[in-house]
């Protein structure tokens, strides 16, 4: 997919946060995706984030914020994430959860400092186009569509300054990963046994 992918650089930093059981079960995610395509984007495996010194790092030198839509999540599409122009403005940092949803409330639970920080959300307007994938809601969207609905927002409010044709090819990699695991499934061979190694891999 790497060929596919074109790196945007914003302002805010993202910073996804992937359960090691989604680091193991797949290669291509839209985590992986997500990351090589934002040039400020660092990607974290783990549960505990607690004590992790670059996180604690970046949650007190920027206006933090996990993109969780709980109920007393900012809701960006109608409020401002400056809420007026006495804020000190300070660059964003956003933290996404790349997780299922009971794993995204385990890394809630254990990680401490993640605890102190706002949560925002958005108006699901958009349908998930991961066709390979079954959401468990409707408005449900991978981690690649949500960063887009982030961005786009973020470009209305002016706190991005990205162009049209960069947000439109943003999910270019997605749509190329879903088109060939489609033809996998459609290919008979593809139910061949494949071989993969193994390999050791720190979490720390």
């Amino acid at each position: 997919m790497c060929p596919y992918v074109n790196p945007i650089d914003t302002n805010t930093t993202f910073i996804i946060l992937m359960h090691p059981k989604e680091f193991k079960k797949v290669k291509n995610g839209t985590g992986h995706l997500t990351h090589l395509s934002l040039k400020n984007s660092k990607l974290f495996i783990g549960v505990d984030f607690t004590d992790h010194k670059e996180i604690n790092e970046i949650i007190d030198t920027h206006d933090s914020y996990i993109l969780y839509p709980s109920q007393e999540a900012l809701n960006i599409s109608t409020a401002p994430i400056y809420k007026d122009s006495l804020h000190v403005k300070r660059n964003i940092a956003v933290f996404i959860i790349d997780s299922t949803w009971s794993c995204s409330l385990k890394i809630l639970r254990h990680s401490r400092n993640l605890q102190k920080l706002g949560h925002i959300s958005f108006n699901g307007s958009k349908l998930s186009e991961f066709k390979i994938k079954q959401q468990p809601r409707e408005y449900c969207l991978s981690t690649i569509e949500s960063v887009l609905s982030v961005l786009e927002i973020l470009n209305e409010q002016e706190v991005e300054n990205l162009n049209e044709e960069s947000l439109k090819k943003f999910l270019e990699p997605f749509y190329k990963m879903i088109e060939y695991q489609l033809k996998c499934i459609n290919n008979p061979l593809s139910n061949a046994v494949r071989y993969r190694k193994k390999r050791k891999v720190d979490f720390t």
